[in-house]
């Protein structure tokens, strides 16, 4: 299953262009982006773990670090822990031969011994053999389900950063910019309704500016207002 430069896993994720640190609104969290960036580049840090609610940006942060590292020809891959927990912790045998190794969502793998140890082996053998690994959860290592003490001790080798929530101003440049990688062009008047109408969570606002996507697509419609209420509160 392993492909070259860049893996992921399950078969059905796709890396998309909008997953590059040039789209990530980084508000006050512009250190570990550029602590993330770094490892990406193979320079700095080599093992971070960055925590924080749905819809922080975390996925975002760690996908655009596979595409950097891939741009740069290294055998990198991208684990999202909540499609894979269901599986074998076989899954992490031999990831240590890679460049770097990022893992979402490591909360939905917590509180299993078989997937705990192989998390816990893993980063061992990653950084026996010098290589790096990007984390991510929605709880820091301390306020984790973790069994294996171990485990949590191990989470905490590297820096630990917690995400802030973006200021309202950082999310509607957010949108913004989603919107553009799709063709789009969103006003801040269209932005600011998104936001003041809908769960403010970027998550959620990113599902449906794609919903959005797809009708004015198939509408060859704008984003306005009218256009908006018609789509999502027929």
């Amino acid at each position: 299953m392993m492909q070259q430069p860049y893996q992921q896993l399950p078969l059905t994720f796709e890396p998309r262009e909008r997953y590059t640190f040039n789209a990530f609104i980084a508000g006050h969290n512009q250190l570990v982006v550029d602590l993330v960036r770094q490892m990406a580049s193979g320079e700095g840090e080599t093992q971070i773990l960055v925590w924080a609610d749905r819809g922080s940006g975390k996925s975002h942060l760690l996908q655009a670090a596979c595409n950097l590292a891939s741009q740069s020809r290294k055998t990198v891959c991208y684990l999202p822990a909540r499609e894979i927990a269901g599986g074998s912790a076989h899954i992490f045998d031999g990831l240590e031969q890679l460049d770097m190794v990022c893992i979402d969502d490591i909360d939905a793998i917590m509180q299993s011994a078989e997937w705990e140890e192989g998390l816990f082996d893993l980063i061992n053998r990653i950084r026996d053999a010098g290589k790096s690994i990007l984390l991510a959860a929605e709880k820091s290592p301390e306020s984790s389900d973790i069994n294996l003490a171990d485990l949590r001790s191990r989470l905490g080798w590297g820096p630990v950063f917690h995400l802030y929530d973006l200021e309202d101003k950082d999310k509607i440049l957010a949108m913004q910019k989603r919107a553009q990688q799709s063709g789009l062009e969103m006003t801040d008047h269209v932005a600011n309704y998104l936001l003041t109408h809908y769960p403010r969570d970027l998550f959620d606002l990113f599902e449906r500016l794609d919903h959005l996507d797809k009708a004015s697509m198939a509408m060859q419609r704008r984003l306005t207002i009218p256009f908006i209420k018609s789509v999502l509160e027929p």
